[in-house]
Order: structure tokens, then sequence, then C-alpha cells
């Protein structure tokens, strides 16, 4: 993080207003709602969270610091109309909150993809918050802050990465006790390589689960190369 620099005879001055930055591009929107629309992605580098199954672990370190305003001048040069912040884990970047904020200002549709880890009470309400829900599967089940479910709205969407069987079973009980079908879109995907998407799509339709299926449209198109 920043720290306050200091000037001799003079007041401490505050550093701008910065964030590390991994990589800002333009490709489509792969998952959730927003699926399919040409999208500027803007990956903040750091996440406290080690998932099994993270394609994004060239972005834990490393990166560099950008004042918001050069971000925002990058974003409007790619000149399309959605933008998503995402990690590693944004939250995990205080200043993130205020990146949302101009970013909404300046008329964007933006949604944050963040890990539910972190408390998502300060994010401008006009964002859409991707939650990714940590499965047992994943590694992190015990990081989840369930404080963030009540917070939830329509506007918003919560994501499970289905590891196995025992997975699945474990997302349908937290949507049921959590009715998160009442309250968002929630949305299944099968994790790369431990379940297959016909064997997922077969046990949300079976159980006529309130959820929305979905596969990573980057990686089919793209074979998940690094910055698409």
């Amino acid at each position: 993080m920043d720290t306050p620099v200091a000037e001799s005879g003079a007041a401490t001055a505050v550093a701008p207003d910065r964030l590390r930055i991994t990589e800002i591009f333009l490709s489509l929107q792969g998952e959730a709602r927003d699926a399919g629309w040409p999208t500027v992605f803007v990956r903040l580098t750091g996440c406290p969270l080690r998932c099994t199954y993270c394609d994004t672990a060239y972005a834990f370190h490393g990166g560099e610091w950008r004042d918001i305003d050069a971000i925002l001048d990058q974003v409007a040069g790619h000149g399309v109309r959605h933008v998503c912040v995402t990690g590693g884990e944004p939250l995990a970047q205080k200043r993130c909150i205020g990146l949302l904020r101009r970013l909404c200002d300046a008329g964007y549709v933006v949604s944050l993809e963040t890990s539910g880890a972190i408390d998502i009470a300060a994010v401008d309400p006009r964002v859409s918050r991707v939650l990714d829900i940590k499965t047992p599967g994943s590694g992190e089940e015990a990081r989840n802050l369930w404080s963030n479910l009540p917070l939830l709205t329509a506007h918003d969407q919560v994501k499970f990465v289905i590891c196995s069987r025992a997975d699945y079973d474990w997302a349908r009980g937290v949507v049921a006790e959590h009715a998160l079908h009442e309250r968002c879109d929630v949305l299944f995907s099968p994790s790369k390589s431990e379940v297959g998407a016909r064997e997922l799509a077969d046990w949300i339709v079976g159980d006529r689960l309130p959820v929305r299926f979905q596969m990573q449209l980057h990686k089919i198109l793209w074979n998940d190369e690094p910055g698409r």
C-alpha cells in the first residue's frame, strides 16, 4: 500500500490515488450475466486466497502502480461500455472502491469479480457484484464471509465453481439454506478437468435446481490464453 510522503518544512502529503494493476485488456466477457459482451477487464494485483482451481496465479504478485485517472483513460481508449474489475481479489486493495465509483460515474456498465472473502458493503450499488462462494473443493471454504449474503440484491450474482459431486451437493444446500435464487442470479460452473460440463448440467436438470449453468466462454474460444 502507498504510504504518506513526508516533505521537509511542510505538512505530510498523501500520495495520489493509485492501484497496483496486473493488466488492462479488451476481450469478450466469458461468464456471468454479461457473457458475450465486449468488455474491458481491469485486473488488480494480489489475492489473499489460494484456490485449487485458480487460473490467474500470475496476478498474485508484481503489477504496476497506476493512478486512477490513468486507468480510466486507458479504459476509455478501448471504446466499449462494459467494464469488469477483477483480480486476484480486487477488494484486497482498498482504493478499488474508489475506482468502481469513478467507473460508474463515467457511465460504464460495471461488474466486480470478488472471492466473497472480503466485505462488499462499501461497493457502489451501481456495480454488479459477482460473488464467488468457495466450495470445499476450492480449499478455501473457511474464507467465505457469510455476512455478505444478506447484502446481495437482484443486481448482483453468485457463482459456485463445482469440483465434484460433493461440491455440487454442498452448493445446492447453500442455495436452499440462504434462498440465494430469490436474491439474485446463481451460477454453477464446472471446474475444468474435475467435473464434466455435461455431468454438471445433468445434475442441475435432474434436480430442477433454480440456478444457471455456465461455462467459461473465453476458455472455449481462446483455450484460456493469458491476457485474453
